[in-house]
């Protein structure tokens, strides 16, 4: 990333596969150019937060009455996501969690790729599952250094979250994806993004309440 970032709210970053989501169907649907608004209108998003946000990341700007170009902004937005770039990742706790985003397509459209499942469980060590190998825990260490992933899903139950943590940055982990409820201690030369589902479910229960609250009025 570049030093504008540091100017850009997590908010924004968070928008920004919302807006990518958008640009791929407008593509699919035969869509050549976009302007803001438009782009604002099938988000449901104000224009000028969308127009604010694309200015972080476009390098030419639209034309008048035409808009910007569908694929300069998909590529802008994917370079600034760092979606062009695939990071191979492991998931370690293969639960019905893990399976089930082991079988989840879509991490390979936005740059994720998760090539093996990790635990301790013998009914389902040495299988695959939605196409994935899964290892016993005692090769993680072996098979990070082996195949030099830096990236970790992490969906083991809360009580082992922080020792696997540990075990994982200490293999050569730099970037955790947490969805366990455990909040863990890691270096500062690590990343870390915790899923926390209950805050989610939280917020979606708030808004669906105003919307309802909204459509009584």
């Amino acid at each position: 990333m570049n030093n504008r970032d540091t100017e850009i709210s997590m908010v924004t970053f968070r928008r920004m596969p919302v807006y990518l989501r958008c640009l791929y169907e407008m593509q699919d649907g035969g869509k050549e150019h976009v302007s803001s608004v438009a782009l604002a209108k099938a988000v449901f998003e104000n224009p000028s937060v969308v127009k604010k946000d694309l200015s972080y990341v476009i390098k030419n700007e639209g034309k008048p009455k035409v808009g910007h170009k569908v694929q300069d902004l998909i590529n802008d937005i994917e370079e600034f996501l760092g979606y062009d770039n695939t990071h191979d990742a492991i998931l370690v706790g293969v639960g019905k969690l893990g399976q089930a985003l082991l079988g989840y397509t879509g991490f390979d459209e936005w740059g994720l790729k998760i090539v093996a499942g990790f635990d301790v469980n013998s009914e389902i060590v040495g299988k695959t599952i939605n196409g994935k190998d899964i290892i016993h825990m005692d090769e993680m260490a072996s098979e990070i250094v082996k195949r030099n992933i830096k990236m970790a899903v992490l969906t083991v139950p809360q009580e082992y979250a922080q020792g696997i943590a540990n075990e994982l940055i200490k293999a050569g982990i730099q970037a955790i994806w947490n969805f366990t409820p455990c909040h863990l201690s890691v270096p500062k030369t690590v990343a870390l993004k915790n899923e926390n589902m209950a805050s989610s479910l939280a917020v979606l229960s708030r808004q669906l309440k105003e919307i309802l609250r909204k459509e009584a009025n």
